[in-house]
């Protein structure tokens, strides 16, 4: 089976996810940050905590004591150390001039900045690329190797970076739109079907599943 022909079963079988769910494009980079080991209703509930305390942009994190941040964040899990790592990141942000300063850098450059933030590795940095710089990089999360490896796409083994050459390789002439969409589709099936323990008598893939009927 071919990744593009998994996108299009996916989509036909869950349909259109209009990810990421956010009202400005800090939002996503925050959200990025916080979904780090937690379900995205505990970040929904950080993020809330922030929006309602006026605190949902750098400078006012910034500003923040760490105690506050820390007790905003809570419901993300972690929320010291991602207090550390949400102050590190806007750190970061504002002295690299905000969003119109990043978005005039090439993807490659974006990336490379992204991944000297301390709290900021493959998965989030590809995370705020894709979704609040909107450039064609394919996020890989624990979901997507599970479910290629099982159908036999891909090694059980394979690292972040070479799993992400493959997708993009595959993908070259699709659009940012399709890229977006993937990722979101990938994460459905994976939390509600393709799981550790997997549900295949439910999955839209189980014919081209090399997992398939094995205990």
């Amino acid at each position: 089976m071919r990744i593009k022909s998994v996108y299009q079963l996916l989509h036909k079988a869950y349909g259109t996810q209009q990810w990421w769910p956010a009202d400005s494009r800090f939002e996503i980079m925050v959200g990025a940050v916080l979904t780090q080991n937690t379900a995205w209703r505990n970040v929904e509930l950080s993020i809330t905590n922030l929006k309602q305390a006026s605190a949902l942009s750098a400078g006012a994190i910034l500003d923040s004591s760490h105690e506050q941040l820390a007790e905003w964040i809570k419901p993300s899990g972690y929320f010291n150390i991602k207090a550390k790592r949400l102050r590190n990141f806007c750190q970061w942000y504002a002295e690299q001039g905000g969003y119109e300063a990043l978005k005039r850098l090439k993807t490659d450059a974006l990336r490379q900045r992204l991944l000297t933030v301390n709290g900021v590795g493959p998965e989030t940095a590809d995370d705020i690329i894709l979704y609040a710089f909107s450039r064609k990089v394919f996020v890989i999360d624990a979901y997507t190797k599970r479910i290629f490896s099982r159908l036999g796409i891909s090694d059980v083994d394979i690292g972040y970076e070479s799993l992400r050459k493959v997708f993009e390789k595959a993908l070259s002439k699709e659009s940012v739109k399709l890229f977006n969409e993937y990722h979101a589709l990938i994460v459905m099936h994976g939390k509600d079907v393709c799981r550790v323990k997997p549900r295949c008598d439910e999955c839209c893939l189980a014919k081209s599943c090399k997992r398939t009927g094995l205990d």
